[in-house]
């Protein structure tokens, strides 16, 4: 009887002995598949072969479509002087030289964006995201991919996450524009090293992009993002650009003197008034959704509005916004409770539109002072 439970032991151990190595050589040939280098494919465990493979397969199908019209062109045959020529011939070659140059040209977009770009669904998972979210959030490409973003984001910022998600049927024929800004976990320490995910802070993203739906029931709708930390590195040589400083509620307590080149104001004049007293009426709903944006998320992207300009018309500008303590504290001199102030970037992204045209009592008087 011993003899015979020591035998059935001996053949339940040798059977899953052999099923873990079928096991293995399963997903080792599932990892061997996955675009990735041999250096990080060698460090995947189990769950992170089949988040990534899952990941590819919903990208394979978003672009599937793509795919097959630019197949269909490249294999339509030529006609060059009376003799039928096929794309096969040297196809290879083409389709080499034609991935060559588009790494090239995405690397140079990449460069020039100064952020990083993002696939997600209608459900918040991360489809794809570029290689270079590394250099800024401190956590890889094969880290954040095919997890949900409501596991990375704030959530105080999940409502407005799910409503950049939600498909109407209207937006859905007009593929409406997405921009929003959230609050993303990222382990980039202050020195720009990576530190562990349980020690990471809040950095602040503006998410711009649009909507990509798929009318084919093999396919897959998404939000194609291009995702920027703030506050963005600003260039404050050029003479387009002018900062100020203000209150909680937007009333201005600085400004430097490049406004009078760009507005005409000067800083005297518009200290102690209200940002809103400046701009047009039709673009109070962006100026204050940037403000809900700074007073709840710290920092802040305008997008584009309209600035008066004394003396008739306007110019549009963006502006780029963060809060700050107003008062450092020191060792001798310690504030439990530091004011709070708004430091703001703005760049004039026209010339003046309209100067004949007066939106403000203040354009009125400042014409007829002059």
């Amino acid at each position: 009887m011993t003899a015979d439970k020591e035998k059935r032991r001996a053949t339940s151990r040798e059977a899953a002995r052999k099923r873990r190595r079928v096991e293995s050589d399963v997903f080792g040939d599932l990892s061997r598949l996955l675009p990735l280098q041999p250096s990080i494919r060698t460090h995947l465990d189990k769950p992170s072969v089949i988040r990534l493979t899952l990941s590819y397969i919903r990208m394979h199908t978003l672009l599937k479509e793509n795919a097959e019209t630019r197949h269909k062109v490249r294999l339509h045959p030529v006609v060059v002087g009376g003799v039928e020529r096929n794309h096969c011939n040297g196809g290879r070659d083409e389709k080499e030289a034609e991935e060559s140059e588009a790494s090239e040209e995405m690397s140079m977009y990449l460069r020039t964006l100064e952020g990083f770009l993002m696939v997600l669904s209608t459900e918040g998972d991360m489809i794809f995201l570029s290689d270079n979210v590394t250099k800024y959030m401190g956590l890889t490409q094969t880290e954040l991919m095919g997890h949900n973003i409501f596991e990375y984001t704030h959530p105080c910022d999940h409502e407005e996450i799910r409503h950049n998600l939600r498909l109407t049927a209207e937006q859905v024929w007009c593929g409406e524009k997405r921009d929003f800004v959230i609050r993303i976990k990222s382990a980039l320490t202050h020195r720009g090293r990576s530190a562990n995910l349980k020690s990471a802070t809040w950095k602040v993203l503006h998410c711009q992009g649009r909507v990509k739906v798929c009318m084919s029931p093999s396919s897959i709708s998404c939000l194609l993002l291009t995702c920027r930390p703030l506050p963005l590195s600003h260039t404050l040589l050029s003479t387009h650009t002018f900062t100020s400083q203000h209150s909680m509620d937007m009333k201005f307590t600085y400004c430097d003197q490049r406004v009078i080149s760009l507005l005409g104001y000067t800083p005297e004049e518009l200290v102690g008034r209200s940002l809103y007293d400046f701009c047009h009426t039709l673009d109070y709903n962006c100026l204050s959704k940037n403000h809900l944006n700074l007073c709840l998320k710290s920092q802040s992207v305008s997008g584009q509005y309209r600035m008066l300009v004394r003396g008739g018309g306007y110019v549009w500008v963006e502006s780029h916004s963060a809060v700050i303590p107003s008062v450092k504290s020191s060792r001798s001199r310690p504030i439990t409770h530091q004011p709070l102030c708004i430091l703001s970037v703005t760049y004039v992204l026209s010339g003046v539109e309209e100067p004949t045209l007066q939106l403000s009592l203040d354009q009125t008087i400042h014409r007829y002072l002059t």
